[in-house]
């Protein structure tokens, strides 16, 4: 049987994660409400949990009904106002623990309702509170029709527990399904640790998974390759990590979108929460620390490491445009803003001029207009 994680209450680390989760779903929800290219907007919470812990702190249920409402209520008023039907689906396989979950999901939107919206009936659907082990529910027809869609906007939240659900398969399925964002938590150090056993063995390819045990804080970023190097040859897609750490285990979080939008707003959360790599809430590339004497506030290793990479493909020739420039800034997961300043920086030292629409937008890229890079 799996921990129940809402027994206790919840330590930093599952808050951190739980704030990772409502950060990303606040960045994503507006996006896809106002989408004009999707008709539905379908959000799955597939290890949903009770809802709360005993001290009545959110779990990953709540908190996206939460952000769903948004301030003074504007999404819920935008919804009602554009008409997209929006669904949450919530399952929880535990039977006492779903039960909870309903009762604790009415109460929640019964208050919102009496408090905020003055309304009878709340703009937003739940197709159900469902019972069933994850790959059973995943698998069922209905559900792979919708994520199947690309009419339909999808945002998956697999909050398990271990590692054992999200395999090659499901992977697989997740990156094929269009206008699907996902998030999903894993126990990386559970992975190294135990990469002999079966237990291990029958849900990943273990020969290809490489650690360093020298370097365990950086499991999680090995487990989040093996992932990457899943992902179809020549598809344009986009995965970051986010490492955990408690005592000596590292877990964490893997994102993955379709999109340059979706990797650009989940990079901004982990930014926002590591500001020396986002990726991590351990220094995970051994950066000199505030109040050091080494310490510079802006230059970190693996900023360095990226500017060092983006000059010498300018330079080459490997990147030529600004587009070519931002999708690599973000494969590295880095900001697209780290590209526009390496730039800023060779112009200055008159080793390249541009071409084309002379601008310098580094967000929203998918709007951006094109310009060439010359090297002198």
């Amino acid at each position: 049987m799996a921990k129940d994680i809402n027994k206790d209450k919840f330590p930093e680390e599952t808050k951190l994660k739980l704030e990772i989760f409502s950060e990303c779903f606040r960045e994503w929800f507006p996006v896809f409400i106002h989408g004009k290219y999707y008709e539905k907007v379908f959000i799955y919470d597939f290890f949903a949990g009770s809802g709360k812990d005993p001290e009545g702190s959110l779990g990953s249920p709540l908190i996206l009904l939460k952000e769903a409402k948004g301030e003074d209520c504007k999404c819920c008023s935008q919804v009602r106002n554009n008409g997209k039907p929006i669904s949450f689906i919530f399952n929880e396989k535990e039977k006492r623990k779903q039960k909870e979950l309903e009762e604790n999901v009415t109460e929640f939107m019964n208050r919102c309702l009496f408090q905020n919206c003055k309304q009878s009936q709340c703009v937003y659907d739940f197709k159900n509170f469902s019972q069933m082990e994850f790959k059973d529910i995943f698998q069922d027809t209905t559900i792979q029709k919708i994520l199947m869609n690309k009419s339909y906007g999808k945002f998956v939240l697999l909050d398990q527990y271990g590692f054992s659900q999200i395999d090659e398969d499901i992977f697989k399925q997740l990156v094929n399904a269009p206008t699907t964002d996902f998030i999903f938590f894993i126990s990386s150090s559970e992975i190294r640790r135990f990469k002999a056993q079966p237990a291990v063995k029958q849900y990943f390819d273990t020969e290809k998974i490489h650690f360093d045990e020298t370097k365990p804080n950086e499991c999680h970023r090995i487990i989040a390759q093996y992932y990457r190097a899943i992902i179809p040859k020549g598809k344009e897609y986009y995965l970051h990590h986010f490492t955990i750490q408690k005592g000596t285990n590292y877990r964490g979080l893997i994102f993955g979108t379709n999109h340059t939008l979706g990797m650009e707003k989940f990079l901004k959360v982990c930014w926002n929460k590591d500001e020396q790599a986002g990726e991590s809430n351990c220094n995970i590339y051994n950066d000199d620390q505030e109040g050091s004497l080494f310490y510079v506030k802006g230059e970190t290793v693996k900023k360095t490491k990226i500017e060092i990479e983006i000059r010498s493909r300018i330079l080459s020739g490997e990147i030529s445009n600004n587009i070519a420039g931002f999708r690599y800034a973000l494969e590295k997961g880095c900001l697209p803003a780290l590209f526009t300043s390496v730039v800023k920086k060779l112009e200055a030292e008159k080793k390249v001029t541009r071409t084309g629409d002379l601008n310098y937008k580094s967000t929203s890229i998918h709007k951006v207009k094109r310009y060439e890079i010359n090297v002198t």
